[in-house]
């Protein structure tokens, strides 16, 4: 990418995105566990596109209860401390994966299952 503008990406930042469906559930997962700030909210038949910020990245989900032929995902989130996101992801109903464990690769990491079958890899560098 050349030039000092990003006039072309929405909001200006985040070239990459990953784009998720799921439940309407969804977005208090994502609020509750990793404190996303909404950047925008749209009405979508019988759901919502809502685009959040988390951290320095952008994340885009399509929520609501029908979807046909949609994928599920598997995202990795850097977090202050694993331990307590995955506290609040079991809390707010996702299916443990893998518990809080200090990795090899000198992060601690964590995975848990949202209720649409998303997979969320959660960790923390601890180098």
């Amino acid at each position: 990418m050349s030039g000092g503008t990003n006039n072309h990406i929405r909001h200006g930042f985040g070239t990459v995105r990953p784009y998720l469906y799921g439940h309407l559930d969804l977005l208090d997962f994502v609020n509750q566990v990793f404190e996303a700030e909404e950047l925008e909210r749209h009405k979508t038949g019988t759901g919502f596109h809502v685009e959040v910020k988390i951290g320095d990245a952008v994340v885009v989900l399509e929520v609501g209860e029908s979807f046909k032929n949609a994928t599920q995902a598997s995202i990795y989130v850097y977090v202050n401390d694993t331990d307590e996101a995955y506290q609040r992801a079991i809390r707010m109903g996702a299916q443990s994966l893998e518990e809080p464990t200090d990795k090899p690769y000198q992060e601690r990491g964590a995975g848990v299952k949202d209720t649409f079958g998303n997979t969320w890899w959660i960790s923390s560098y601890i180098g």
